[in-house]
C-alpha cells in the first residue's frame, strides 16, 4: 500500500510523522589494516523499499497489532489514499487554468493524511498516546463548510441533476467525489464498530459536497458547458 511508505510498521510510522532517521548515518571505523594512507569510507548500505513483511497478507496497524491486509481497517485506509492520489491527478489539470481552489485540495489532500492516521490506529487496540497522537480535528470539517458557502454563492442555484462534465478539471473533481464517497463508505462501519473518531465519517461526507461544488465552480470559471441529465423514454435516441 502506497501510503505505507517504506512498507510494515516503520513506515506507517514514518508516514504518521514520527521522527526517525531513514538513512544510516556515516560512521567512522578504525583502519582495519593498520596501513598509513589507508581512509575511513561512509557506508554506502542504502535502506530497500521492500520489507517481505507483508508477504503473507498481514499488515500493522500504528498500534502494532497485526492484520490481513483486506481487513476493513486497511480498506479504509487504502481508499483514502486512493481519493488522494485522485485529488493529486486533479490538480494536474486545476494549476493549468490557475485555479484559486489548489491550494485548499493540496490542504485537504494534508488532511487527508491526518484522516489515515486516525484510521489506522483502531480503538480496540490503542494506547491513550496512540489516540492522542492520531486524533482527528474537528475544525477541517467547519473549515470545509465555510469553503463549500463560498463558492455556492457564485453558482447558478441547480435545477436539474448534472452529470459528471464541464471539462477536464470538472471531470477529474468528479472522480475525486466518487472516490471519496467510497472512501466514506468504508469508514461508516469503523465508526459503528466504535474503531475510529465519528468526526472521520462526517469530514469525507463533507468533503464529497466541496468536491461537487468545486467541480461545478471550474466548470463555470473556465466557460464549459455541464450536461443536464434527461430521461429517455424506450422510444428516445440519446
Amino acid at each position: 500500500m502506497a501510503m505505507w511508505g517504506l512498507g510494515g510498521r516503520l513506515g506507517l510510522r514514518a508516514w504518521l510523522g514520527v521522527r526517525r532517521p531513514l538513512w544510516p548515518r556515516f560512521q567512522s571505523r578504525g583502519c582495519q589494516s593498520g596501513e598509513e594512507g589507508d581512509r575511513l569510507q561512509p557506508s554506502s548500505k542504502i535502506p530497500k523499499i521492500y520489507t517481505k513483511t507483508g508477504d503473507k497478507g498481514f499488515s500493522s496497524t500504528f498500534t502494532g497489532e497485526r492484520r490481513p491486509k483486506n481487513d476493513q481497517v486497511f480498506e479504509a485506509v487504502g481508499t483514502t489514499d486512493e481519493l488522494s492520489s485522485a485529488i493529486g491527478f486533479a490538480l494536474a489539470f486545476i494549476t493549468e487554468k490557475d485555479h484559486t481552489f489548489a491550494e485548499e485540495l493540496q490542504k485537504i489532500q494534508c488532511m487527508l493524511q491526518d484522516v489515515g492516521s486516525a484510521l489506522a490506529t483502531p480503538r480496540s487496540s490503542a494506547r491513550e498516546a496512540h489516540l492522542k497522537y492520531t486524533a482527528f480535528d474537528a475544525g477541517s470539517i467547519l473549515e470545509l463548510e465555510q469553503w463549500i458557502d463560498k463558492y455556492t454563492s457564485q453558482l447558478p442555484p441547480l435545477s436539474a441533476f448534472i452529470l459528471p462534465s464541464g471539462g477536464k478539471s470538472s471531470a477529474a473533481l468528479h472522480v475525486c467525489r466518487t472516490v471519496c464517497r467510497r472512501a466514506e463508505r468504508r469508514v461508516v462501519p469503523l465508526v459503528q464498530m466504535g474503531e475510529t473518531d465519528a468526526n472521520v465519517a462526517k469530514f469525507l461526507n463533507r468533503l464529497s459536497d466541496y468536491l461537487f461544488t468545486i467541480a461545478r465552480y471550474a466548470a463555470m470559471k473556465e466557460g464549459n458547458q455541464e450536461k443536464i441529465y434527461r430521461k429517455h423514454g424506450p422510444s428516445q435516441s440519446i
